[in-house]
């Protein structure tokens, strides 16, 4: 069911300046409403003077005029006066006034001048008159005046100054609310950019006070999380490069001894090597993705093959199947990274192939890798997505540090793209990501900022 509120505009610029609207336009009804009022009853006065006058002396004037004379006055007062005199019969073409205020206060003035008797009716036959009675020696009369001479006329003066005034305001009415709107849809970009992993641009402190206060307001709250975001990065990363220097010791002790067990040589270089992995997964994880220069027209497949090239090297079962696809706004590196970690996710949990696809989609380009693992519950998806995330009920026996997924949800928010871990058919999981190939006048949203942590 629609509500009435649901069919105003959704933008707050349209809102206000339609709220505005409607008051001016309220305003001037009112106005119009007071002053129609305030001169109603020195109008209808004015009116019956007119009126008044206009009939006593034409009683008047045909009263005194020698009888052979009166045909002639008749004659002059239809001619040049445009006023028709002409007995009261039984079948008379008339109509009652309109019932209206200003009617009825006319009536009451006529009468108030002429007499309690004296009628006033409009001619029925195109209504272009207006009867007033009137009595010479007992027998009734009709006098018939033009209608324009007792009617109002519009004041097109008026009107004209009144529409250009209300023009005039509701153009003041747009600059105004365009102006504090425009802070606003900045603030929304910015906010959408923040909540999308991308640091925005300062916003313009200027304009009203609460706009400024507003704009700095944001600006801090921009720098404290950039400041939050840096000071983890950088925890991470410095006590993962600790963390290397006691490996790469614990690597060579175990080179130098001299007859060391074979197996338990080979689980421990494993578990060294599972531990510097998991660093790796730290340091990306730690890494701030817009630091990197975008390339704006980067070449997905490349990147998709160079790593597919690099698995092929150590005869891991990875295989592409890419389609042609149009340049787009990339980072390199970090997008190198969301299909490492894509291809290193599928083989930890698939004994089999693994394929990488990309496609178009529309207006959108598709990433995909494709693994036979046991995949993974539709309702723990969105889930997996969380960093330090596993799930191991599932996919029991991995290792790692649940960072991969993190990752690359995080590098494919960057690209203005999204990840969804779907179920593939005959068993797997295919995760998908859909990157959005913005316009040209779009690219700007890209921009480098002024520091980070690499």
């Amino acid at each position: 069911m629609t509500r009435p509120f649901d069919l105003l505009p959704r933008s707050l610029l349209w809102r206000t300046f339609l709220l505005i609207a409607l008051l001016l336009i309220a305003s001037l009804t009112a106005w119009i409403s007071i002053l129609d009022a305030s001169e109603r009853e020195p109008r209808a006065r004015a009116i019956a003077q007119q009126v008044a006058s206009i009939v006593n002396l034409t009683r008047a004037a045909i009263v005194t005029a020698a009888p052979e004379k009166r045909i002639e006055l008749l004659r002059y007062l239809s001619q040049h006066e445009g006023i028709r005199i002409y007995p009261a019969g039984e079948e008379e073409p008339v109509v009652d006034l309109p019932d209206s205020a200003r009617s009825r206060a006319i009536m009451r003035a006529v009468q108030e001048a002429l007499g309690e008797g004296t009628q006033l009716k409009l001619e029925q036959e195109g209504l272009s008159g207006l009867l007033v009675s009137f009595r010479i020696d007992g027998e009734q009369y009709w006098l018939a005046l033009p209608r324009e001479r007792i009617e109002r006329q519009l004041p097109w003066q008026w009107i004209g100054w009144s529409a250009l005034a209300s023009l005039l305001a509701l153009i003041g009415a747009w600059f105004l609310v365009s102006r504090i709107n425009e802070p606003l849809r900045a603030l929304t970009r910015a906010a959408a950019q923040l909540a999308g992993g991308t640091r925005p641009q300062p916003l313009n402190e200027a304009g009203a006070t609460e706009l400024r206060t507003l704009a700095g307001a944001f600006n801090a709250m921009t720098e404290a999380l950039q400041r939050a975001e840096s000071e983890r990065a950088l925890l991470l990363a410095g006590v993962s490069h600790d963390l290397r220097t006691p490996l790469s010791r614990l690597r060579l002790a175990l080179e130098m001894l001299e007859h060391p067990d074979r197996l338990m040589a080979e689980g421990m270089v494993q578990d060294i090597e599972d531990i510097d992995a998991i660093i790796d997964q730290f340091l990306d994880f730690a890494r701030d993705e817009s630091g990197e220069a975008l390339e704006r027209a980067g070449d997905l497949n490349a990147i998709v093959h160079a790593a597919v090239d690099r698995y092929a090297r150590r005869n891991r079962p990875v295989s592409a199947r890419t389609e042609p696809i149009p340049p787009l706004p990339l980072r390199p590196m970090a997008m190198q990274r969301l299909v490492v970690n894509l291809i290193d996710n599928a083989l930890r949990y698939s004994s089999s192939d693994v394929e990488v696809i990309t496609r178009c989609d529309g207006d959108d380009i598709v990433i995909a890798v494709l693994d036979r693992g046991p995949g993974i519950p539709p309702d723990q998806a969105q889930r997996m997505l969380q960093p330090f995330t596993r799930l191991e009920a599932s996919r029991s026996g991995a290792s790692g540090s649940g960072l991969g997924l993190a990752i690359v949800q995080r590098v494919a928010k960057a690209h203005s793209g999204r990840i969804e871990l779907l179920p593939r058919p005959g068993g797997g999981l295919e995760a998908r990501v859909t990157l959005r190939v913005p316009p040209a006048h779009d690219l700007d949203q890209y921009h480098e900022p002024s520091s980070a942590l690499d």
